[in-house]
């Protein structure tokens, strides 16, 4: 029996270990294809990549690792069931959860140390990744210029640009407010097209204009009486076939930003520090639906307005808790010139309780949105590792049952289900986010699809039922057919039908 745990086992890691890796790579392709812009012509050291690509590695274990656990499975026991291994087992009086076991019980470790790896080893590499990709966008400025967009990056300088050409790195319709007078746009240039290049010390910024014109406004004649009398507006242009403009840059050399800037983010945190968070937000909600509550009764249901307008004995003395009373009696009681006040004054402070109300919600709607990320974070923190096993408990069932090895038909099933399990987590998470479900229930969501899934397969290969078997639910379907209330259903909506036809 040790022997054959030991080749399950083997036959286990091969698999899981080069899945792993290839789709580790995979995302690694992704990811480099999603910041190509801010990573290209950047100047950076291959220390700097090599850090960027580990730690962007790590942040994808929790994708790559449920997946290569679904192909790894799927493709071990489909490869022992292609072979008749699986069936030699078997027929040897070993039965596919005691043949699973071995597997099992390595799953279990590897979904311990997912935890762990989620709650510590996770914000960590998260918080290198992300202060990383800061540093990175922060450098070569003239790369962040984006087509008819203003950029303000550049000291005392807002440059636009109309077009710009990837392959020669040229620019066309080149348009510079120099703001270094502190007086406004009194010095433009304008160019048909151009360069910008920043020298080897990163400490000036060359532009190249080609076919241009500066436009500079001149001061105004300051005598009094001609300046009443006929004010000018006096300005120099100047043109030119090539101009080359130097701009002096501070703060754009490559530097670590300090981390501790980051940390506040909810992925960068580990359960202890997601719960402290989600607590401190949860009382900062109470404290200003108590605020809110108390504003609006103050100023707004009973302001101070109407102390001054009420008969007597309708408000209690000193204080702005009102007594039961009519309304009706309360308003014709009133002079004609209060009415007139009274409904000014409600008027105003409905519109007024209005806008109050309009920028509560909106702040408040920001604040639940950021708890319930921090909310989403924290079960996540679970999720890898129920994923990890549910994942093992299909692909290794549905393995047995397909008995197909390789990477082919393996691959596009493990596509086909982790799809699905995708899209189910982040309509879940979406749900959470925007407050239409609790968190244990839009995060673990695509767990309860899947798990019931898991166990139906898991029940089906060790029963040796014939789940994929098309003349299985042929006969099914014939027996469902032929059966006497199946008949008698037809037979009378045969009838119903002649005679309403006739």
């Amino acid at each position: 029996m040790k022997k054959i745990h030991l080749f399950v086992l083997k036959s286990f890691l091969g698999p899981l270990l080069m899945t792993f890796f290839i789709i580790t790579f995979l995302l690694q392709m992704q990811f480099l294809w999603k910041y190509v812009d801010d990573l290209v012509g950047k100047g950076l050291t291959f220390g700097v990549l090599g850090d960027l690509l580990l730690y962007a590695s790590a942040t994808f274990v929790p994708l790559s690792l449920p997946l290569a656990i679904l192909l790894a499975s799927l493709m071990t026991f489909g490869s022992l069931g292609e072979n008749y291994e699986l069936t030699a087992m078997k027929a040897a009086g070993i039965s596919l959860i005691r043949i699973m076991y071995p597997l099992i019980v390595l799953l279990f470790v590897i979904c311990i140390a997912a935890f762990f790896y989620s709650n510590i080893s996770l914000p960590f590499f998260n918080l290198k990744m992300r202060s990383l990709i800061y540093d990175i966008q922060q450098q070569r400025p003239e790369l962040q210029i984006k087509e008819g967009s203003f950029y303000n990056g550049i000291g005392n300088y807002s440059i636009r640009i109309g077009k710009k050409v990837a392959s020669t790195n040229l620019l066309y319709n080149v348009r510079i407010y120099d703001h270094t007078s502190n007086l406004g746009d009194v010095n433009i240039t304008v160019a048909d097209s151009g360069y910008m290049k920043m020298t080897a010390d990163k400490k000036m910024l060359m532009i190249t204009l080609f076919s241009g014109s500066s436009y500079i406004d001149m001061p105004e004649n300051r005598n009094k009486s001609y300046y009443i009398t006929k004010r000018t507006f006096p300005f120099r242009r100047d043109n030119f076939s090539k101009q080359i403009i130097s701009i002096p840059l501070e703060g754009f050399d490559f530097q670590r930003t300090e981390e501790g800037l980051f940390r506040s983010n909810y992925q960068m945190m580990n359960l202890a520090q997601l719960k402290l968070a989600t607590d401190s937000m949860k009382k900062d909600l109470y404290h200003d639906r108590i605020m809110l509550r108390n504003n609006m009764m103050s100023s707004t249901f009973l302001p101070s307005t109407t102390k001054s307008l009420a008969p007597a004995g309708f408000i209690k003395k000193d204080t702005l808790k009102p007594i039961r009373f009519n309304l009706h009696v309360f308003y014709n009681l009133m002079s004609d010139m209060d009415k007139v006040s009274v409904l000014s004054y409600a008027l105003n402070d409905s519109r007024s309780a209005k806008s109050s109300l309009t920028g509560e919600a909106q702040v408040r709607k920001s604040k639940e949105q950021r708890l319930r990320r921090h909310e989403i974070e924290w079960h996540k923190k679970f999720t890898l590792s129920l994923a990890c096993l549910i994942f093992f408990f299909i692909g290794a069932p549905l393995g047995a049952i397909i008995r197909k090895g390789g990477l082919g038909l393996p691959m596009v099933i493990s596509v086909i289900f982790f799809i699905v399990y995708y899209v189910i987590s982040l309509t879940g998470e979406k749900f959470v986010r925007e407050s239409y479900t609790p968190a244990f229930i839009g995060v673990w969501i695509s767990s309860y699809v899947l798990l019931p899934l898991g166990i139906f397969l898991t029940y089906k290969a060790a029963t040796d039922s014939s789940i994929l078997n098309l003349e299985s639910y042929g006969k099914m379907f014939s027996k469902i057919t032929n059966h006497k209330i199946w008949k008698i259903f037809l037979r009378k909506t045969i009838n119903e039908n002649s005679d309403s036809v006739q």
